[in-house]
C-alpha cells in the first residue's frame, strides 16, 4: 500500500506564519503537524510513501529527510496547484494499478484505528459530522449507510457529515481514470479539480464506498484551532521538559519547552508550547505557540502564536495606586 500526502498549499489562512514555514511544519505541543501525522501512520504499519509538494518544498524535504530518513518517499512537485484532484493524479506514475492507496491531507490530526480502516471491505472516507458542512466536503449516505452522494461545499447541505481529509482507496486505477476525466473536460468545482469530484464520478460508475466515523479531528488550518489542538495535545502530555534554565519562574502545566532555553522571572502555562533555544524574561505567558530563536522580554500574552527569531520587548512600569481604583492598561 502506498500513503500519499499533499503537503503542497501555501497555507494562506495561517499567514504570516507561513510566508516562511510549511502549515504542516509549524508546531503543536512541541512536535509539528507532520510529525503527528507520519508518526501514527507509521505505528500502523506504513512504510511507503509519496509526498506531493510545492509551496516552499525544500523545507518539507529536508524535513522528511532528517527525521524520516528510514521510511521509503517519493517526492512529487505540484507545480500548478489546480486542486487536490490534480495532486492526487500526479502520482499515477509511482502507483500500480492493483495497489491500494491511502491518502490524508498533511495539515490535519485524526483520532482514528488505522488498522481498522485499512482493512475494510470497500473504498472508505473518514468524516466526522459538523455544525457548518458548507465549508467542507460533504457525504451523503444511502439506507444501507453507504455513500450515495458527495458534494464540495455545498451551499445547501444535505448533510452534516463532513469529509476530513483521510481516503482508503482499494481502487486507484480507477480513480485515476475518473480525475483524468475530469481533467480532461476541464470539470472543476471552484476553479479547481476536487478529489470529491474524482470520488463522485466513481460512485456514478457503480463503485461502493463505506464511512468511518473519527473520533477527533484536528483541523490545523486556522489560528484558534491551532491553539486548541496545541492545548489538547498538551492537555494529553501533562508534562513539564527539563532541558531549561529557570529563575524565579512559575510553570502551570502543562508546558512544553524545547532544548537550551532560558526562562527568569516569569509565568508560563498553561497550555504553552515553547521552541528551541528560547529566552523569556519577565513575562506571563499562556495559551500561545513561540517559535524557534524568540526573545520575550517584560510581555504579557494570551491566545497567541509567534513564529521563529522572534524580539518582542514591553517595558518595564512602576506603579503607585490607591483604594478603590480601576485601572485599565492597554
Amino acid at each position: 500500500m502506498k500513503v500519499i500526502i499533499p503537503v503542497a498549499g501555501a497555507g494562506t489562512k495561517l499567514r504570516p506564519f507561513t510566508y516562511t514555514q510549511p502549515k504542516p511544519l509549524i508546531p503543536v505541543a512541541g512536535k509539528p503537524i507532520l510529525s503527528y501525522i507520519l508518526d501514527q501512520l507509521i505505528a500502523s504499519g506504513q512504510n511507503d510513501f509519496i509526498f506531493v509538494v510545492g509551496y516552499l518544498s525544500d523545507k518539507i524535504i529536508e524535513f522528511l529527510d532528517e527525521y524520516y530518513p528510514h521510511i521509503q518517499k517519493k517526492y512529487i512537485y505540484q507545480k500548478e496547484r489546480q486542486g487536490l484532484g490534480q495532486a492526487i493524479f500526479s502520482c499515477r506514475d509511482y502507483i500500480d494499478d492493483d495497489e491500494e492507496v491511502l491518502i490524508q491531507l498533511g495539515d490535519s490530526i485524526l483520532d482514528i484505528d488505522f488498522n481498522v480502516l485499512t482493512h475494510c471491505k470497500h473504498n472508505t472516507l473518514a468524516v466526522r459530522k459538523v455544525n457548518d458542512p458548507r465549508l467542507f466536503g460533504v457525504v451523503e449516505l444511502d439506507d444501507s449507510g453507504f455513500i450515495k452522494n458527495l458534494v464540495e461545499k455545498p451551499q445547501i447541505p444535505k448533510s452534516n457529515l463532513a469529509l476530513v481529509g483521510l481516503y482508503y482507496i482499494k481502487e486507484y486505477k480507477q480513480l485515476v481514470q475518473a480525475l483524468e476525466y475530469n481533467i480532461q473536460n476541464d470539470l472543476r468545482t471552484k476553479g479547481e479539480f476536487h478529489l470529491t469530484d474524482g470520488l463522485m464520478r466513481l460512485l456514478e460508475l457503480g463503485y461502493r464506498f463505506e464511512v468511518m466515523e473519527v473520533k477527533n479531528w484536528f483541523d490545523c488550518g486556522k489560528k484558534n484551532v491551532l491553539l486548541e489542538t496545541n492545548a489538547i495535545m498538551l492537555d494529553r502530555m501533562n508534562l513539564v521538559n527539563a532541558d531549561f534554565t529557570s529563575d524565579n519562574t512559575i510553570i502551570i502545566p502543562p508546558v512544553n519547552i524545547g532544548k537550551n532555553c532560558s526562562i527568569k522571572n516569569s509565568i508560563l502555562g498553561p497550555h504553552v508550547s515553547i521552541g528551541d533555544n528560547v529566552e523569556i524574561d519577565n513575562s506571563i505567558i499562556k495559551e500561545a505557540i513561540i517559535g524557534n530563536y524568540s526573545l520575550l522580554d517584560y510581555i504579557v500574552m494570551q491566545n497567541s502564536i509567534i513564529g521563529n527569531d522572534v524580539v518582542i520587548k514591553g517595558k518595564s512600569q512602576t506603579y503607585n495606586i490607591g483604594d478603590n481604583t480601576e485601572l485599565d492598561v492597554v
